[in-house]
């Protein structure tokens, strides 16, 4: 990797923003990691948070790949992800009124069929609306979705929620005993300080891995989309869509298949969260996650796929970041309840001073290899090259 071999020429290739977001990543895992090695951090209690990062990494990754990619508003986030969670819950859990006690893999193919065909079922009437009734047909499908959730009670245990849900790698092998095999440590980094990892720190790693995984293959597929020609078709959607229709493409179909695509990502992350959180019910369902998921995504820079994957992890520093501020003694008022505020106050400053995002996708879109092969400066410019061409 460049920044290993050649950190000083990587960190002049990066533009200022670029810049600014590798400062602030090195100086808050600075922070994590004082946190950690003095104790105040505990390691399984860490895991989780790079879990719930990751899942809202994950649910940026959807709404990017619809609003950001071809323009499509979809406040229905939370819904999506209500469908991933749900459908693995009720197949695998054990207090599951449906199903129960099949394979975490089962659920996970249940869940992401079901988003699919949601999905479907209402990109058919809605896609060939324009921007405002889309809106309001998909925040209308999050409200139905909650209430279904909350009031079949027959079907999903209504607001007793499901719990009994295994964790992911349940049933497979070797890696469904791993944490109870793991011998317990403990380290001592500092003087008077112990980290403990035992079986609950070892579970929490491998839903790190399993998130981990799962970012890194949403990613991947994202970046190679997002430069492909069914990316171009969908950003040119996006800026003009009568041109894009003008020029022959089924702007409907293009619009389907990026709907489809940001709702199977949704719901794979709320098939993540039901198995790192073992536990589901309709207040998981909240608007305020479709909310956070739009802030994280306009944050990073709409149609910027590491732009929503930064978005992600910053909200979930502030959610989490300021349960802990209330522990200084020089702050005179209950903060925690103020992070709504907080994360207004970030989008206000952020529409004012940088309207395109902390890092916005144009970089993404060109080849490194292009980039590599382009010269620096060319050689004469057009009026040097008509000059020397003579009268030919």
């Amino acid at each position: 990797m460049r920044v290993l071999s050649d950190p000083k020429g990587y960190w002049a290739d990066l533009t200022r923003s670029e810049q600014g977001v590798v400062a602030f990543i090195v100086a808050f895992a600075g922070l994590l990691l004082v946190g950690l090695l003095t104790g105040a951090l505990a390691p399984t209690y860490f895991l989780y948070l790079v879990g719930l990062a990751g899942m809202y990494a994950l649910l940026s990754f959807g709404l990017n790949s619809q609003w950001g990619f071809t323009g499509l508003i979809n406040f229905s986030v939370a819904a999506f992800f209500g469908i991933g969670a749900y459908g693995t819950a009720l197949m695998s859990a054990s207090s599951s009124p449906i199903a129960g006690d099949l394979l975490p893999i089962v659920g996970l193919v249940v869940a992401l069929v079901v988003a699919a065909l949601l999905a479907l079922a209402i990109g058919i009437p809605t896609l060939r609306l324009r921007a405002d009734y889309l809106a309001i047909a998909s925040l209308g499908l999050a409200e139905v979705v909650r209430l279904v959730v909350l009031n079949e009670r027959q079907f999903t245990n209504g607001s007793a929620g499901v719990r009994g849900i295994p964790p992911f790698f349940e049933g497979f092998p070797v890696l469904a005993d791993l944490p109870q095999m793991m011998p317990g440590l403990a380290i001592r980094p500092l003087p008077g300080t112990t980290i403990v990892l035992e079986t609950p720190f070892w579970g929490a790693l491998l839903n790190v891995v399993v998130v981990l995984g799962f970012v890194g293959v949403s990613y991947a597929v994202l970046r190679r989309a997002h430069r492909s020609p069914w990316g171009r078709v969908l950003r040119t959607i996006r800026s003009d869509e009568d041109l894009a229709r003008a020029l022959g493409k089924n702007t409907y179909g293009f619009k389907m298949q990026s709907f489809v695509l940001g709702s199977l990502i949704m719901a794979l992350a709320g098939v993540f969260y039901a198995h790192l959180n073992l536990f589901v019910s309709p207040g998981d369902l909240d608007p305020v996650t479709t909310f956070y998921v739009w802030v994280a995504v306009i944050l990073g820079g709409s149609g910027s796929n590491r732009g929503a994957l930064f978005g992600g992890f910053v909200i979930v520093g502030i959610r989490e970041g300021t349960r802990f501020l209330n522990e200084f003694a020089w702050i005179p008022i209950d903060v925690a309840p103020l992070r709504l505020l907080l994360i207004g106050v970030l989008i206000v400053v952020l529409m004012r001073y940088r309207p395109q995002g902390v890092l916005p996708p144009q970089r993404e879109l060109i080849w490194p290899k292009v980039v590599d092969e382009a010269p620096d400066r060319p050689d004469s410019g057009v009026r040097e090259a008509k000059v020397g061409g003579g009268d030919d």
